[in-house]
């Protein structure tokens, strides 16, 4: 049998039927907390529960052009770089049927998330619970205004939990914090963005050392206004070949 009578007789009914989605982790640092963007689900299953804003891959969609098409009409935002995270594929993972999931994340800094937050209640910045320390892994939860656990949906707490370890796993060799934080910072915002990741508190003295020593950022010379105190110098990233 040729190619062409191969593909002419081909059933794809023969086959199980698996189902393609796509979910987002828009991550920032809010307080001095590591937050992501979740929309509650008005439908069934899992109705009432906050998921990652997600959504089915259409026919002929490419996967990027998915993720972009649901950052634009679930998350409300738009021209943010997506970077691929994991693909999550449990049996299980869906009461529905089979849906195999590519996860999407991106850092983005506080400001960001103000227009989406603004135009309806179904969207939360919520600040993540990071149970493990270090690298470990693992399931990853998510507050409410009060400190409370949310209710999430499917696996969502394994996909953050992905993202919470490759961020803290790249913060010593790629700028990513910078991602997180205005093109103006001060030192304390450079290492509170990089304690919200760690779920750590870092010395002052010795992070400082270190971020001006790797060459990632340089002073401005201009200072932060309104500070009831002596203002702090603004920094910024550096972009090298290879950021």
């Amino acid at each position: 049998m040729d190619e062409k009578t191969f593909l002419e007789t081909y059933r794809p009914a023969d086959y199980p039927s698996v189902a393609l989605t796509v979910d987002l982790v828009l991550l920032g640092v809010v307080e001095g907390r590591l937050c992501a963007l979740l929309q509650q689900r008005g439908e069934h299953p899992e109705r009432g529960k906050w998921a990652l804003p997600g959504g089915f891959v259409g026919e002929g969609e490419s996967l990027d052009a998915a993720a972009r098409r649901i950052l634009a009409a679930k998350a409300r935002m738009s021209d943010c770089w997506l970077e691929q995270l994991y693909t999550f594929g449990d049996p299980d993972r869906d009461p529905r049927m089979r849906i195999v999931t590519v996860a999407y994340y991106a850092l983005l800094p506080a400001s960001a998330f103000a227009a989406a937050l603004g135009e309806g209640g179904d969207l939360v910045l919520a600040p993540l619970d990071v149970p493990w320390a270090g690298e470990a892994g693992g399931p990853v939860g998510a507050l409410d205004g009060s400190g409370a656990p949310l209710a999430l949906a499917f696996d969502h707490g394994d996909i953050l939990g992905h993202a919470a370890k490759r961020l803290r796993g790249k913060l010593d060799y790629a700028p990513i914090a910078f991602s997180l934080l205005p093109p103006r910072f001060t030192l304390r915002e450079l290492q509170d963005v990089h304690e919200a990741i760690l779920g750590r508190q870092l010395a002052k003295p010795p992070f400082r050392r270190r971020m001006i020593d790797q060459g990632w950022i340089e002073g401005t010379g201009e200072y932060e206004t309104g500070a009831a105190f002596r203002p702090a110098e603004l920094y910024r990233h550096i972009e090298r070949k290879g950021d």
